[in-house]
């Protein structure tokens, strides 16, 4: 029997009430819920221990378990709201008295970020899965041309500003798993080392593993993997197919997820093209015994329907490692 519990990311479900999605949850199969901000106000729960225990109580309820938070869309803004970097399309994630204002967008997640923090504290979860936006994204082609020297000041900035928000996480005993995904400041293999080395493996600091944002770009997830394991804090089982018919290119054609034209896209486990037994291995040999949570992507398929079969699918690669070494001569008699 498999340690790692299967959790559900509850993200893509924002619009059900904490109460219908935990008894969903649980007619779908899953030990847990990866509690987002959508379904937990982190203000409120860090403020709050009659809340907290509300919570905890309709968890409960269905027999559920929390070993992680997240608070993906507040992290994003506290890179993306540089001056030079503010994308207007964050408004849509912020509270409407700071939207369309940088200043007070970045000052209000940073806060968040800390509320987070505590809010995770008083949850008893030990480990937030978050985004942090980048303030070089837009030149990742280098043309006009990205400098040496631009990409050390946007990764000295990440130290900057987010140093103290680790502290406030290092104060709560809770640690922050980053989702190597475009858009961040570590999008793939080498953007995540260099970011850890800019935060000289300061502990606070590791990975929310998915393996989709990976190999669509062209790495293998399993040796990203196996060489960053000791900073995989937890994981996201995520599927995506490559559709790559010589019409089709790798940066999406501005054409919507689930259109079929597009060179891939995001669709429940079992379809597409990850290799989850070769990451089942790599997690293994690692010792990870953390959550494995669906974050179920699938515009072509429905969401109940996907999960529940995502749910069962993922526990075919959710195997323990072997206590039984077959060529051990001893065992020949």
């Amino acid at each position: 029997m498999a340690t790692r519990p299967i959790t559900l990311f509850t993200i893509q479900y924002g619009d059900m009430p904490l109460e219908d999605l935990c008894k969903a949850a649980k007619d779908m199969g899953f030990d847990g819920l990866e509690l987002s901000a959508a379904h937990v106000d982190v203000r409120r729960a860090a403020t709050d221990p009659a809340y907290v225990e509300e919570v905890k109580a309709t968890l409960a309820k269905y027999g559920l378990g929390c070993w992680c938070m997240s608070h993906h869309l507040a992290g994003q803004c506290v890179l993306d709201a540089e001056p030079d970097a503010y994308d207007s399309r964050l408004d849509g994630f912020v509270p409407a008295e700071v939207a369309g204002n940088p200043k007070a967008i970045q000052e209000w997640a940073i806060e968040e970020m800390k509320f987070t923090a505590r809010a995770a504290k008083a949850m008893g979860v030990g480990v937030v899965t978050f985004f942090m936006g980048s303030p070089i994204w837009k030149m990742w082609y280098s043309f006009p041309q990205t400098s040496e020297e631009m990409v050390e000041a946007a990764y000295q900035r990440t130290k900057e500003l987010w140093s103290p928000i680790f502290d406030e996480f290092d104060a709560c005993g809770v640690k922050l798993a980053l989702e190597v995904h475009p858009t961040e400041i570590a999008f793939d293999y080498w953007t995540t080392k260099k970011l850890l080395d800019t935060f000289e493996w300061r502990p606070t600091l590791g990975i929310n593993f998915d393996p989709s944002h990976l190999l669509w770009q062209g790495m293998d997830p399993a040796v990203f993997a196996r060489d960053f394991i000791d900073r995989v804090y937890h994981v996201h089982a995520k599927d995506v197919k490559l559709n790559f018919d010589g019409r089709n290119g790798v940066l999406g054609s501005h054409i919507t997820f689930g259109n079929t034209r597009r060179g891939w896209n995001f669709v429940s486990l079992g379809h597409g093209d990850v290799d989850f037994d070769a990451i089942c291995r790599e997690l293994n040999q690692g010792g990870y015994n953390g959550p494995i949570s669906i974050e179920w992507e699938d515009s072509g398929m429905d969401r109940i329907y996907g999960a529940t079969e995502a749910c069962e699918y993922i526990k075919k690669y959710n195997f323990n490692p072997s206590a039984f070494a077959f060529d051990d001569m001893s065992n020949y008699g």
